[in-house]
């Protein structure tokens, strides 16, 4: 028989593993374990940061399987967690499901994309609508187009996948829709612009924006990235101005 000389108020190794596992006894009367998530620093760090880490290791491989070969609709858990360098097991602690992942990954992208606009529009600061729109639309061209995972994420492997994800598609065209109803309230403000509603317009303009980014990644639009950022920046400024429009004064 092998004894554990303990200490008083430190548990025995057997103590530390039994005190991991959640039992739940379901109505059939089999016990459903769950590893608990260690709290303590491990390696210099906390369990937080290295959950973090596991997090993040596991975006990044579907950044690479999803938004490159084999695509979501083809890769499984078991090929995300190996590029990941990860276990099965691990995963499900962090997501639920593949899903899970790509609609993570899907606001990640926007979000990236959202912040070099952002930085974009900082730079041309008290400048006009015509340059502020160049600026931004510039920043964000180039970080979308800059990774193609990215754009086949947010542009292509999100459509048609189920309604909570079309659902957040069309909750976060909405954002930019606001994105560019902001600036075109403040244009109009300056005198730069039309005075009206732009919902609709801003809207549309999105589709115009992502489709013809999808088109030029693809191969399909003979232009430098300059060239189609100066045409979504025309393509915008003639919603702003139209036809018989003036410059109303301050």
């Amino acid at each position: 028989m092998t004894y554990w000389k303990v200490r008083k108020g430190v548990p025995s190794p057997q103590d530390s593993v039994h005190d991991k596992i959640s039992e739940v006894v379901n109505e059939g009367g089999r016990v459903a374990g769950r590893l608990r998530q260690p709290t303590g620093r491990y390696a210099g760090k906390s369990a937080e940061e290295r959950q973090a880490e596991r997090r993040r290791r596991f975006l990044d491989a579907g950044l690479q399987l999803f938004g490159d070969t084999p695509g979501y609709r083809t890769t499984t858990v078991a090929a995300l967690s190996e590029t990941a360098g990860l276990s099965t097991r691990q995963f499900y602690e962090e997501f639920r499901t593949l899903e899970d992942v790509l609609a993570a990954l899907h606001l990640q992208v926007n979000d990236w994309a959202e912040e070099a606009a952002l930085e974009g529009l900082a730079t041309a600061e008290d400048r006009t609508i015509a340059e502020r729109a160049t600026a931004a639309f510039r920043a964000y061209a180039a970080n979308v187009t800059g990774d193609p995972r990215r754009l086949r994420i947010t542009f292509t492997e999100i459509i048609g996948v189920s309604p909570r994800l079309e659902r957040q598609r069309l909750e976060r065209r909405a954002r930019w829709v606001d994105f560019i109803c902001a600036e075109a309230a403040a244009a109009a403000e300056r005198g730069e612009a039309v005075a009206r509603d732009y919902r609709i317009a801003a809207a549309a303009f999105i589709g115009s924006v992502n489709g013809l980014l999808h088109d030029w990644q693809a191969g399909w639009v003979d232009a430098t990235l300059d060239e189609v950022v100066d045409e979504l920046v025309q393509l915008l400024l003639g919603i702003l101005r139209p036809a018989g429009w003036t410059r109303q004064g301050r």
